[in-house]
């Protein structure tokens, strides 16, 4: 069951969020799933991650960010993006017990800074996090990161310029709890090479079934 919602996230100021309800979900552990820069809720990578993992029975929300909700390419700054975030997680929590923050690249890095602000999370994941800038190539600070407490998950491309692997191991080597995943032969947005024989549906299952095992686990997710 798929519901549209829409998320206040200061007076006056609302964006659009889309919720999907298992038939047989109980509404202990949902997914708040963020779309990565330039893109909106409804892009393909977005949709079919959320309906996999609504298929798989975890409540999932997807939801868009003001510039996103206003038609506009360029990304909001980042309190803006914090303060939107921070809405759709308190409107979440009001269909589930816990939350797994989780997002796609921009979303993702944006969820980690809201969970070292003291968010409230089950566990956090990623779906390729940006440690390279792509404007300037240069590495981001992931300072913050080590500020949270809940399970964290990274799910990344060997072929990912925007979190190459040895930089990308050496952080999760740093934070107890977290684990990395990696997809052979995919690149930032999961794509693989022809000659993998794997076609996106399957790759982006494989997300999902990854997101879900380890959610069975770190994040109490199977409960």
């Amino acid at each position: 069951m798929s519901r549209r919602l829409l998320i206040e996230w200061r007076p006056g100021a609302k964006v659009t969020a889309r919720l999907m309800m298992p038939p047989d979900g109980d509404g202990g552990t949902a997914v708040l799933l963020a779309p990565g820069a330039g893109v909106s809720q409804r892009h393909p990578f977005m949709a079919d991650l959320s309906e996999g993992l609504a298929g798989a029975g975890l409540p999932t929300m997807t939801f868009d960010y003001p510039y996103a909700e206003e038609g506009r390419r360029a990304p909001d700054r980042l309190e803006v993006l914090l303060a939107c975030h921070r809405a759709a997680a308190g409107l979440l929590h009001e269909y589930a017990d816990r939350i797994v923050l989780a997002g796609k690249s921009m979303g993702g890095r944006v969820a980690s800074h809201l969970a070292a602000e003291g968010e409230d999370s089950a566990g956090l994941v990623f779906y390729g996090y940006p440690l390279v800038a792509p404007s300037s190539g240069k590495v981001r600070s992931t300072d913050h990161l080590g500020k949270i407490d809940s399970p964290m998950l990274f799910l990344s491309g060997s072929r990912d310029r925007l979190a190459p692997l040895d930089l990308l191991r050496s952080v999760v080597a740093r934070l107890p709890g977290a684990l990395l995943e990696v997809i052979e032969g995919g690149n930032h947005s999961f794509e693989v090479p022809r000659r993998s024989g794997k076609t996106p549906e399957e790759i982006r299952g494989l997300l999902v079934s990854r997101t879900v095992s380890w959610m069975a686990g770190a994040a109490g997710g199977s409960e």
